[in-house]
Order: structure tokens, then C-alpha cells, then sequence
């Protein structure tokens, strides 16, 4: 599951990467939980993803990956301008 390989990465404080159809992204994952619709979600900072996406702060959905690997890259979170209990995130399992 990819909620698990998300809490992997938080736990041993390294990147995630997430595999799209067509790119993938690193993130680094501050907070792991669940949408109002129940879908897994996670509030990360993204270090490298679609050609032109901007770095920062990103709300994903993790229904929209295909896969994920837990990276050897050292994640540096907590990243500025990080706040706990993310009220993007309807239900908390994992945060910082």
C-alpha cells in the first residue's frame, strides 16, 4: 500500500517517490492521512516533479500515484512553514 511506503519515509525521515503514468516526484512528507471522501492523502514538500512544477508545499492524493519507492535520499523535514494538524487533512494517522 502506499500509505505504508508513505509512514516508511516519515519514519526514517528519507524521501518518497512517487510514480505517475507519465513522470515521477520526490517528496518529503511532513503529514499522512485521510480526505473527508476517505481517500489516503498526504501533506508533503516536493523537491522535483513535472517539468515546470514549482517546489513547496502540495496536498497529494495518494489514489493518483502508481507506485512508491521510499528513497536513500536524507529528507530535511520538517521544512519551513510547517504547522501540525494540517487542516487539509480531514484524519491524521502519521505527522511530524
Amino acid at each position: 500500500m502506499l500509505i505504508d511506503k508513505a509512514a516508511e519515509a516519515l519514519r526514517t525521515q528519507r524521501q518518497l517517490e512517487l510514480r505517475y503514468e507519465t513522470f515521477s516526484r520526490h517528496v518529503e512528507v511532513h503529514a499522512i492521512g485521510y480526505s473527508r471522501t476517505g481517500r489516503a492523502i498526504l501533506r508533503a514538500w516536493v523537491r522535483s516533479g513535472r517539468r515546470g512544477e514549482l517546489k513547496g508545499w502540495k496536498l497529494l492524493d495518494l489514489s493518483e500515484a502508481l507506485d512508491a519507492e521510499v528513497s536513500e535520499a536524507a529528507s530535511i523535514a520538517p521544512r519551513r512553514g510547517y504547522r501540525r494538524s494540517d487542516p487539509g487533512i480531514e484524519r491524521i494517522v502519521w505527522e511530524l
